[in-house]
């Protein structure tokens, strides 16, 4: 090879390698992104409650398969449907659809669930619901309102081998529910109130169902078992990867589950502050960081992605600097295109949306567990 020719060689490899750098190495940097416009207005009162009832926790939020209708899983008016002071369930339906002009057009699941934690409609309109509390009675010194893996509980900081379930006297929840768009109850993954390693579930975040009909599930909320456990359509559990940690593949409350149109697999990997990506054997591909500190994930058909942050500079110990918000986005380049913020500028814990979800139009929802909401957000 001439010295020319290996010059151009060289050169050209050097443009390629360039090239070959993708968002996904250029997002690591721990900069905020808090300078994004915010396109949307908010829609205050847009879902329609029956009369006497009123809005509980809620971070479970997904559309239709018909692309404009709104399932919502709440916490029966409160951060819980458990009346921790008798023991008992409240009868009230958690699962409720909204037409799309806020009509309730159906309800279910009262007396089934702890708190809804995870939502997903899967291509079928079969509704998937996590359960990540249980019914064990309190430890003495806590309050009624708190619960088993509730908001801002644990985390790094907490003992890294803190329970896994189930706790005694736990003898509901930590489960994972899948029913027909009518509500008929069609499967349930785990064991009631929680079970240890190798069996499952401690503290379920979140479910997806890939196009093949193989289920994932997202566990660990500031306890027990960081991982991602993969299960069969008929629920047989093939394998699981992750633990407590900040290297790639390892997780600090994984909080939110999503795919995009290739198929990849994203991670809310909460309490690291950032996304993972994997394929669906659970082999790393990247992480992003610009999408701050993700409590939930929304990836609709043209890869756009919506993030929501409810705890940076809020929830102690954490993220300084970022502000609390929706930010949306593309995969095609990472990054942040809009950014939606929360109005409260100064909060002592979990504040706007965690869960999130965009329909056909692009009216974006945001399901509020502090505040206790459901928000829609339109283009101005």
């Amino acid at each position: 090879m001439t010295r020319e020719r290996q010059m151009r060689f060289t050169f050209t490899a050097a443009l390629v390698a360039i090239s070959a750098v993708s968002w996904e190495a250029c997002a690591q940097s721990d900069a905020p992104t808090n300078d994004a416009p915010n396109p949307y207005r908010t829609v205050e009162g847009w879902a329609k409650l029956p009369e006497g009832r009123k809005w509980g926790s809620t971070s479970a939020v997904d559309i239709d398969k018909d692309g404009k209708s709104v399932w919502v899983a709440e916490r029966c008016g409160a951060n819980s449907c458990l009346d921790r002071t008798t023991g008992e369930i409240k009868n009230i339906p958690p699962i409720l659809k909204f037409d799309q002009n806020g009509n309730l057009v159906k309800s279910f699941g009262a007396g089934m669930f702890i708190a809804p934690h995870g939502i997903y409609v899967d291509r079928q309109g079969n509704v998937w619901i996590t359960d990540y509390q249980d019914n064990a009675p309190l430890p003495a010194g806590r309050g009624a309102g708190a619960g088993a893996g509730g908001a801002g509980a644990g985390g790094r900081g907490a003992a890294p081998s803190g329970p896994i379930g189930p706790r005694p006297g736990s003898t509901k929840g930590h489960q994972v529910y899948k029913f027909s768009p009518d509500g008929k109850l069609l499967m349930t993954l785990g064991k009631p109130g929680g079970a240890a390693e190798p069996d499952y579930f401690y503290a379920p975040n979140d479910v997806i169902v890939a196009r093949n009909g193989a289920i994932f599930v997202s566990e660990g909320h500031g306890a027990g078992n960081n991982r991602i456990l993969k299960f069969t359509k008929d629920g047989k559990l093939i394998k699981t990867w992750g633990k407590l940690g900040t290297g790639p593949g390892e997780f600090d409350q994984p909080h939110a589950l999503a795919f995009d149109s290739k198929g990849r697999l994203y991670v809310g990997d909460r309490n690291n502050n950032r996304i993972q990506v994997f394929d669906q054997d659970g082999n790393f591909i990247s992480e992003m960081r610009q999408f701050s500190r993700p409590s939930g994930i929304f990836i609709d058909k043209h890869d756009v992605i919506y993030v929501t942050d409810s705890e940076s500079d809020s929830v102690s110990r954490n993220h300084a600097g970022w502000k609390r918000g929706i930010r949306i986005g593309s995969l095609k380049d990472g990054k942040v295109i809009a950014f939606i913020p929360d109005p409260v500028e100064k909060a002592t814990g979990t504040s706007a949306a965690e869960g999130v979800a965009a329909d056909a139009q692009g009216n974006i929802y945001g399901a509020e567990v502090g505040p206790m909401d459901l928000k829609k957000y339109v283009k101005k």
